[in-house]
């Protein structure tokens, strides 16, 4: 993202606050972190029907609330380079859960206005956990400056563009309408030109081209989905076919939660939660824009598509069924390269690691599509790797889908990590004082 600086009037007196596009621990005394407490109150709006604006993808909501929890928190800390918002000269004793809930009130009332009340309710509610006085006060205009910088820098993103009007192919391999709902237009088509967190392009990352059709590589990929990832499949184990279902959910739901338990697990300070969040939304909102880059730069068929017409596809090795449904009934509604859960997965498990500085922990995740079922994992990786394997379950991707996710996760997580909230040294910590 182009660096971008200017001058915002602060609600501070006598401070000045700087805001760029891109650029000792507390406790907060509060029985739930604020950090994990507004993660879980934007989980709750995107999963009410409605809330979420179709053409808008949730991940951007996701990173805009925690750049701002972040910079806010951060002001007061110190302890990291900001994302988008520089303070100077700020008072050690603001508030940082009162930065924090002020900064997460005021993203989500701008992003979800129809849900105000609600969020001016819970801001309230959040604030009795504070207490009362010069602190609060000041942690409350520090959220609130840092939220009004955020929404400023994403205001012209292209993130409130229309879907660009998408024409099917009609080619081996191209991406095709699939049954049984037969959308009229596939999703996101504009996606790729929203502006990066943290990439300098959508296309910084760009998978390779996938396997021909006529290769070998990929013979094999249709012939695993085909049998595995059918409706009713007798070659998958009940496991296998459970697995698929369990994962059909909006991927990056599961791991926002995941790292919910791991904070809380590894009692983190409420820095040290805000940049942990931070890091792993940037990571999804950009992953997002990659992904859809790569998918309408290649416009590669589903199975369900690639299964019921390969009599076309000149590969000896493929047989056609032209009554071949995936085991989750209906295939998301865009093309199938590259795997968008193995992308999710693999940028979660980076900074989960790279933060956290271990991939073990034993935790259980609930199913966003099986309410009430659970399973458990002893590692980020290995829940990863089973949350990218469900497609092929799912019958909605290829492996070769999931290898390029991977390494497309892989890298932009890599270049998050590397590139934003990175410490600050001893003289930019005295700087910032």
């Amino acid at each position: 993202m182009t660096l971008t600086k200017f001058v915002i009037a602060s609600a501070l007196a006598g401070t000045a606050l700087t805001a760029q596009s891109n650029g000792a621990p507390t406790s907060t005394g509060q029985s739930i972190d604020p950090v994990v407490q507004w993660n879980r109150n934007l989980l709750a709006i995107v999963r009410t029907p409605g809330a979420q604006p179709a053409t808008i993808h949730p991940t951007r909501s996701f990173a805009m609330l925690h750049a701002a929890i972040f910079d806010a928190i951060n002001a007061i800390d110190r302890s990291h380079k900001p994302y988008a918002v520089r303070f100077t000269d700020l008072p050690r004793r603001a508030s940082q859960p009162a930065a924090a809930d002020a900064a997460a009130h005021d993203v989500l009332v701008a992003l979800y206005p129809q849900l105000a009340s609600m969020l001016d309710v819970e801001f309230q509610q959040s604030l009795t956990l504070v207490p009362d006085g010069a602190g609060k006060t000041e942690g409350i205009r520090i959220g609130q400056a840092v939220a009004r910088a955020i929404l400023a820098v994403r205001n012209n993103d292209g993130a409130n563009q229309p879907p660009m009007p998408f024409v099917f192919g009609t080619a081996p391999g191209d991406y095709q309408s699939t049954p049984p709902n037969f959308p009229k237009q596939p999703q996101f088509t504009h996606w790729r030109n929203v502006i990066p967190f943290a990439l300098k392009r959508a296309g910084q990352f760009r998978p390779r081209v996938p396997p021909a059709l006529t290769s070998d590589r990929y013979a094999d990929d249709l012939s695993e989905v085909q049998s595995l990832g059918v409706v009713g499949s007798t070659a998958a184990t009940p496991d296998e076919a459970l697995t698929g279902r369990f994962w059909n959910g909006a991927i990056q739901n599961y791991w926002n939660e995941i790292a919910q338990t791991a904070s809380l697990h590894h009692h983190l300070t409420t820095p040290q939660t805000a940049r942990l969040f931070a890091l792993l939304n940037f990571s999804f909102a950009d992953s997002v824009i990659a992904f859809y880059d790569a998918k309408y730069a290649y416009q590669r068929w589903r199975p369900v598509t690639a299964i019921r017409a390969a009599g076309t596809d000149d590969n000896p090795d493929t047989t056609p069924d032209p009554n071949w449904l995936p085991e989750v009934g209906n295939t998301p509604p865009d093309p199938a390269y590259p795997g968008a859960h193995a992308v999710i997965s693999a940028a979660a498990v980076e900074v989960l690691v790279a933060v956290l500085q271990r991939d073990r922990l034993d935790f259980s995740v609930t199913s966003e599509a099986l309410p009430g079922v659970e399973r458990s994992f002893s590692s980020f990786s290995s829940a990863a790797e089973e949350a990218a394997q469900s497609r092929i379950f799912a019958g909605v991707h290829f492996r070769h889908d999931l290898t390029s996710g991977h390494r497309l996760g892989r890298d932009v997580a890599d270049f998050v990590l590397d590139h934003f909230l990175t410490r600050r040294h001893r003289r930019e910590e005295d700087d910032a004082r």
